[in-house]
């Protein structure tokens, strides 16, 4: 029986030209192979499962290669692709900074660093999130990296390029990898199901890729995920939403419309469905952010369909909720949705906690920050016209003499008071 190799591995790139969405970075590490122009220590960084370390071991098993093609890939049939290819090759050492951050664990790479090469003219070390050397192993590497032999390159690689001292910085060629846009990861696992077989819609690729947040490795890793619970069936965009957890757009809408309507029941309706489900709540308010946003851009953008990925059903509910939400209301829920996402990664009781949420977006006189003061006067303003609508047509009398009367708003002494700063400002 042979050992099963997840995607993430199997299909992971072994040319520059396999890397995904990184084509402009590729193409300059081939020009600079192909000019002989390469520098002593790279910095290869950006977020996770983009591509970092594949491109670093591909730029060091081509720099090696004897043979290399026209289009500056390796030959993969020399000794030293081979070498490599197998796993035996002693001149690409890769070191995981996460578990080997040491001063002993530099110094010993040090060592290593005396020793030519064997096969090929290069000697390359690969130090993976090298940001988690400690200041002192960082100090005993510099020594090195500052005047390192002729056949020695250093590839670094990290997520955190901040927290990497400037004097290492500085003696490097810092290469920033982009995230992956959400239709070339969709195109690229349509391209593995093909291999492998399977079929999938469309919409159950797209909605992969974007929860893969730019990262190709997550998306195969999500996609292997849904195919082995659904193994042997098609993969659908509900199952997708089933095996993720996620909520499909028309919840959301429903949501929207029970928030603009400050229907408290509504939305507390909606959350005990979630729950009922058993969705993921902190994914769920994620999520919700995500729609809001779509529906700031909506509101706020001219070409809302191309920053907007989604049908174009939904585009349009968006297009109908944007006319009838003001900006600084939609600015309000994106806040208080930003501040309970962050809290609820420690909180024991999400379910209360995103019930309160829901109810103060429903009723900004809870609050007296700016932003809920502005809806709450846009409310009582909507009331006035009401109201003075009703008593040029009578019927306001009319209603007072049957004994009928509606609760009138008020706005509260803390509220007029931090209104009245406001005002003054």
């Amino acid at each position: 029986m042979d050992n099963y190799i997840v995607s993430a591995r199997k299909y992971r790139p072994s040319t520059f030209r396999s890397v995904v969405g990184q084509k402009a970075l590729t193409q300059t590490l081939k020009n600079a192979i192909d000019s002989n122009k390469l520098a002593h220590a790279y910095l290869f960084c950006g977020p996770r499962g983009v591509g970092k370390t594949s491109c670093a071991r591909i730029f060091a098993k081509t720099i090696n290669c004897f043979h290399p093609t026209e289009s500056g890939e390796a030959c993969n049939e020399c000794e030293s692709c081979r070498a490599f290819n197998e796993q035996r090759s002693y001149n690409i050492i890769e070191l995981d900074a996460a578990s080997n951050n040491s001063v002993d664990d530099i110094r010993t790479l040090i060592d290593q660093v005396r020793i030519p090469p064997q096969i090929g003219k290069y000697k390359v070390f690969i130090i993976d999130e090298v940001h988690m050397l400690s200041a002192a192993a960082f100090n005993a590497f510099l020594k090195t990296l500052e005047e390192p032999p002729s056949y020695l390159i250093f590839i670094l690689a990290t997520t955190e390029a901040h927290k990497i001292p400037l004097t290492i910085l500085s003696r490097c060629q810092r290469y920033d990898f982009k995230r992956i846009q959400v239709e070339t990861i969709a195109a690229r696992l349509r391209e593995l199901l093909e291999i492998e077989g399977i079929e999938a819609e469309d919409k159950a690729l797209t909605y992969i890729a974007r929860q893969a947040d730019g990262a190709l490795r997550d998306g195969l890793s999500l996609l292997e995920q849904c195919i082995s619970f659904y193994f042997g069936q098609k993969l659908t965009y509900e199952n997708v939403l089933k095996i993720l957890g996620a909520v499909d757009h028309s919840v959301y809408h429903r949501l929207m419309e029970a928030l603009i309507k400050n229907q408290v029941d509504g939305v507390i309706a909606i959350v005990a469905e979630m729950v009922e489900q058993g969705k993921d709540l902190s994914q769920f308010v994620n999520e919700l952010i995500w729609y809001l946003r779509n529906l700031l851009v909506v509101k706020t953008a001219d070409e809302a369909e191309q920053l907007v990925d989604m049908s174009e059903e939904n585009r349009q509910e968006l297009s109908r909720f944007a006319e009838q939400i003001e900006l600084e209301i939609l600015f309000r829920y994106i806040r208080i949705l930003s501040d309970l996402a962050n809290d609820m990664k420690y909180a024991n009781n999400k379910r209360v906690m995103l019930e309160m949420a829901m109810i103060r977006l429903c009723r900004p006189q809870m609050q007296t920050d700016y932003d809920s003061l502005i809806q709450r006067l846009n409310q009582l303003e909507q009331k006035n016209e009401q109201w003075q609508e009703m008593m040029e047509s009578g019927t306001f009398v009319a209603a007072q003499s049957a004994g009928t009367s509606e609760n009138k708003p008020v706005i509260s002494h803390r509220e007029k008071f931090v209104l009245k700063q406001f005002l003054m400002m």
